[in-house]
């Protein structure tokens, strides 16, 4: 387990598990958390250890509820804030996890409480949601007088509906976990106290397939979702160029044939 001062970050068994640490103000998001957690993504991406990570935040109360605005306000008041906008390009942590497009390996969101804003931004940039029963999710920036600038407004009307999406980006609306599943955002809502439980299901279950067909796989997913099939059957993908050639694209087929578990390399 590695502690830092925002996150806390441990690598076991090719699953690194990345915990915003700041309960004691729902997990809100601040500049040394953002540079905290870039190092935390840049470290998970370049080992070829780690498989798949786990986003969680600490405590009961929230995943996390976004921005911190006690510190932007506080900025403000100085002058050292700036306008913002979409992205995060020349701020702290660039760039953050809402902008790895590239980032191939596969992340899951645990979502306890308050997801919003920021936080609710984090778990939409994540590739599979787990989500307790008393989990919420929202978008309160109009109300703010703010923008969901680190992908609210572009992920949400891709993942769901577009006027079901609207209806929350323009009213601030939240949705609870049950609507966030009926929606298609959420994977399983489950009780509370079998949130853990479910996760490393889910875990175990990507940690069974081949290393490099999850990543080759997400990154044809990601990359071909705005193309037309024609276009997304003759894109190359590097990911899949290096599965297509491991050993691992050999052991697969190999194990099954022999009846018995493969035995993944992962690169």
């Amino acid at each position: 387990m590695r502690q830092l001062s925002r996150v806390r970050y441990e690598k076991k068994d090719n699953v690194a598990r990345i915990m915003l640490d700041r309960s004691e103000v729902l997990n809100a998001v601040d500049l040394r958390m953002h540079e905290e957690l870039a190092q935390i993504w840049d470290d998970f991406e370049a080992d070829d250890g780690m498989w798949v990570a786990v986003l969680s935040g600490a405590g009961s109360r929230a995943f996390s509820v976004g921005q911190d605005l006690k510190e932007l306000a506080g900025r403000d008041r100085h002058g050292t804030a700036g306008p913002s906008t979409f992205g995060s390009r020349g701020k702290p942590g660039w760039p953050r996890l809402t902008e790895r497009f590239d980032l191939a390996k596969p992340i899951v969101a645990k979502v306890r409480g308050y997801a919003m804003g920021g936080g609710f931004e984090l778990a939409l940039a994540c590739d599979i949601i787990i989500a307790s029963a008393d989990a919420t999710f929202e978008l309160p920036e109009a109300r703010l007088g703010l923008m969901a600038g680190a992908g609210g407004v572009f992920r949400l009307t891709r993942q769901i509906p577009w006027k079901t999406a609207m209806g929350y980006l323009l009213t601030g609306r939240s949705m609870d976990a049950q609507r966030a599943y009926e929606l298609g955002l959420v994977n399983e809502v489950v009780p509370a106290d079998d949130l853990d439980a479910r996760v490393e299901n889910w875990v175990a279950d990507i940690k069974r397939c081949a290393p490099l067909s999850v990543r080759a796989i997400k990154e044809a997913a990601t990359k071909s979702a705005t193309m037309s099939l024609e276009s997304a059957f003759a894109t190359r993908y590097p990911w899949e160029e290096r599965r297509m050639h491991s050993r691992d694209a050999v052991e697969g087929p190999r194990a099954f044939s022999e009846k018995r578990e493969p035995r993944w390399e992962g690169c």
